[in-house]
């Protein structure tokens, strides 16, 4: 994995994990954790590091980032079903998480 693709990885991983954090609701924040973990099953072992340090509590922000993160990874050879299909389970947890 080049340098760039682990860092949107990294990035893509610490939204998720940011929304996960902030959720309103026990529900959407399981939902985002199982995108995450759904993105970490697209790249197997070569996952790095959640660094949500820093990140905005605004969670449109953060949903924002993830979305354009996840999109990126298109970038670097990521299937374009599996990037799909990691923004449609997004959009469900972001459904969950709304008032």
């Amino acid at each position: 994995m080049l340098l760039a693709h682990a860092a949107t990885l990294a990035g893509a991983r610490s939204y998720l994990a940011a929304l996960a954090d902030h959720a309103r609701a026990v529900e959407a924040s399981s939902a985002y954790e199982r995108t995450l973990i759904e993105l970490d099953w697209v790249h197997g072992d070569d996952t790095p590091a959640l660094d949500t340090a820093g990140i905005t509590h605004d969670r449109d922000i953060v949903m924002g980032l993830a979305v354009s993160a996840v999109q990126q990874l298109a970038d670097y050879g990521v299937d374009a079903l599996h990037i799909e299909l990691v923004l449609a389970s997004l959009a469900d947890a972001h459904a969950l998480d709304e008032p």
